[in-house]
């Protein structure tokens, strides 16, 4: 369902001369919808290797090579079922000119997970900044956004949240969109899943001027489910419009019943999909980003995403 460009409420900090810059970028991030089918690449640092080889048992070969996640996020460009492909800016720098106008979020910091909380609290400080960002832009890259991720509950979340509101708000400056992970993690935190504590991340995003922030799904309520939980950080997003990570590779069918629950009765405004569209063969990948923005974007049933990715 296309949205008019006056439905989008667009931060304050964006100049009145960029508005339409911004609502652009909105409008392709979101294929028209407001809701964003995120296309997580940003894994090769975050869990290195893990989530792209493991010797052909359940993940092809094919995914080793990082220039199957951009061989994905081209054709899904094409068919018109992609909204970002989010990356670190090294990986986009050096596959983007195959393909220039797939709508990217450029990751600006990101941490391996080798130092785990026992030895040091989490903490991923910016590799680049915004005119590295726009260096991509100049050179014809279809550049629509920036990501960043902040570990709540770290004794450095300062220093990220302080970096992170930064960021947003010169991205905003040059009309582009915004998308923060806000991961509750460190020492202090005894259960990231906690639904408070996700809730508390929804509303943090909200207050540094994040467009869209992506968590995990979290824990459910006493006496509640868990999309009517992950509802609650919804709500206290506010105009910040909750992405929900899409977590391990799950079977299709077990996958889009869940995404189906987290658009439909917790009100997310899209999904964060890395492992349960890179760890397929192109073909089937591709069917089932298809499948994700049929529910995203189009409203469609489980029975309906289902057909799309049998093709």
């Amino acid at each position: 369902m296309v949205r008019m460009a006056s439905e989008f409420h667009v931060p304050a900090d964006v100049p009145d001369d960029l508005v339409d810059t911004y609502v652009e970028n909105m409008m392709e991030a979101t294929a028209g919808s407001g809701s964003m089918n995120l296309f997580a690449c940003d894994q090769k640092i975050e869990h290195l290797n893990d989530d792209f080889y493991d010797g052909n048992k359940k993940i092809p070969l094919s995914s080793n090579d990082p220039g199957h996640l951009f061989e994905i996020g081209l054709a899904c460009h094409e068919a018109g079922t992609i909204g970002v492909l989010a990356g670190q800016l090294g990986l986009i720098s050096k596959y983007a000119r195959d393909a220039p106008d797939v709508p990217y979020v450029v990751k600006l910091n990101s941490k391996s997970g080798l130092v785990k909380t026992a030895q040091r609290d989490p903490v991923s400080m910016a590799m680049w900044d915004l005119d590295d960002v726009m260096g991509l832009i100049h050179n014809g890259i279809n550049v629509v956004g920036i990501g960043y991720t902040v570990y709540l509950g770290s004794e450095y979340e300062h220093d990220m949240l302080t970096e992170a509101a930064s960021m947003i708000s010169r991205a905003h400056e040059l009309g582009l969109i915004s998308v923060v992970w806000m991961y509750p993690r460190g020492q202090a935190v005894s259960d990231e899943m906690d639904p408070q504590l996700i809730s508390g991340a929804a509303g943090v995003a909200t207050c540094i001027g994040a467009d869209f922030a992506k968590v995990n799904y979290p824990n459910a309520w006493e006496g509640m489910t868990q999309p009517e939980s992950l509802a609650v950080a919804v709500e206290a997003a506010g105009r910040t419009g909750i992405i929900c990570s899409g977590g391990g590779s799950l079977p299709p069918r077990e996958f889009l019943e869940r995404l189906h629950s987290q658009i439909n009765i917790a009100g997310c405004r899209g999904a964060a999909t890395g492992r349960n569209i890179h760890q397929k063969t192109t073909e089937d990948a591709v069917r089932m980003t298809a499948a994700c923005h049929a529910i995203i974007c189009d409203n469609a049933s489980v029975e309906e995403a289902m057909a799309i990715f049998q093709g």
